[in-house]
């Protein structure tokens, strides 16, 4: 463990980029003896983390999500900056397995030294993103990118996880996605703290008609907002135009992230979403290790099979089981079992 600590935090660039994938498949894993080694890991690489500049970008299936991350990483990269980027893959619902393409999407990030991209499949996680993201985005700035870019899966308008983990959400559209109502659909827009519109290069007209559209729901639905929010010293979403196949409009878009950065730090917000943030994520790991323990627990193991079988014969009502189970959970009083080195932890 302090070979791998070091090797991520005070490693050259090749033994960094190895420590850093260790590390993330470490705390991908879901055997109990490699969850107590990650926890011990994430406490001690915690001080070293927190000074990187978190940006999640979500966005439809062919909105060019990847072609604008590669676009912008290369730009990041000119200036000096370091850039990871962690993506996520929709997991298959037969087989659980996933794809992992867009390392291969992009080609010429992939190999830059001060760029680190790491594929993970969602593992069937509403949200749009990974279950162990939130801890890899913490390797990544133990080791030093000042830049962590998460990049959704890209399914609709459930993608608001990426929202609660991220210092500025950005959302992708396309010129031509829809009527009018398609813009003011509240879902992941209301969450978006910048709108691009992406291949504004396609249909120059449409991109411009689009823009003038979103800014317009955006102003609606920020009429619903507080009186602090209007004073002009909290940022307001705004919506820009970009092609990133021919890189136009990338320094428009960092330049408008770097105003919102400033902004939100001077007046305390960033500071408070990122508070807001780890409560999230603290609670949503005790009802993920709640879940693990009810379904360790013996005595829901004994009952499980008689009352899965009540409820498929319609015998039982879904409610009525889960109530009898929790019940059961709750009178047992014993601690739950405890998964052995070499399983999955799971029942």
């Amino acid at each position: 463990m302090t070979n791998l600590l070091q090797g991520i935090v005070e490693g050259n660039p090749l033994v960094q980029r190895r420590a850093i994938a260790k590390a993330i498949t470490l705390l991908e894993s879901t055997r109990t003896d490699h969850r107590a080694q990650g926890d011990e890991l994430l406490t001690q690489l915690l001080p070293h983390s927190g000074k990187s500049f978190r940006l999640g970008i979500s966005g439809v299936p062919g909105v060019g999500k990847s072609t604008f991350i590669e676009t912008l990483g290369l730009y990041l990269l000119e200036q000096g900056h370091r850039v990871a980027v962690l993506t996520i893959d929709p997991s298959s619902s037969v087989t659980g397995g996933s794809i992992l393409g867009d390392k291969t999407r992009m080609e010429q990030l992939s190999v830059q030294e001060n760029a680190y991209i790491r594929p993970s499949p969602s593992g069937g996680n509403l949200g749009g993103v990974a279950e162990k993201t939130r801890e890899a985005m913490l390797v990544c700035e133990a080791a030093g990118y000042d830049v962590v870019i998460v990049e959704t899966v890209g399914v609709g308008q459930s993608e608001t996880a990426a929202w609660g983990m991220t210092d500025m959400f950005v959302l992708l559209q396309l010129p031509n996605a829809g009527d009018d109502l398609q813009a003011i659909k509240k879902g992941v827009m209301e969450l978006a703290d910048l709108v691009v519109i992406n291949k504004a290069d396609i249909d120059p007209r449409a991109a411009t008609r689009a823009q003038a559209q979103i800014t317009s729901s955006l102003r609606l639905l920020a009429m619903h907002g507080t009186a602090e929010q209007h004073d002009g010293r909290h940022w307001l979403p705004q919506v820009i135009q970009i092609s990133a196949l021919e890189g136009t409009g990338v320094d428009e878009f960092w330049n408008t992230v770097l105003a919102y950065r400033q902004l939100q730090s001077g007046n305390g917000q960033l500071d408070k979403r990122r508070q807001r943030q780890a409560m999230t994520w603290m609670w949503e790991r005790i009802e993920a290790g709640l879940k693990q323990a009810f379904r360790q627990q013996p005595v829901v193991q004994t009952l499980l099979p008689h009352i899965q079988q009540q409820v498929l014969q319609g015998q039982l009502a879904a409610s009525t089981a889960a109530r009898q189970l929790l019940q059961a959970y709750a009178d047992s009083g014993t601690p739950p079992a405890t998964a052995q080195p070499g399983s999955h932890g799971q029942a």
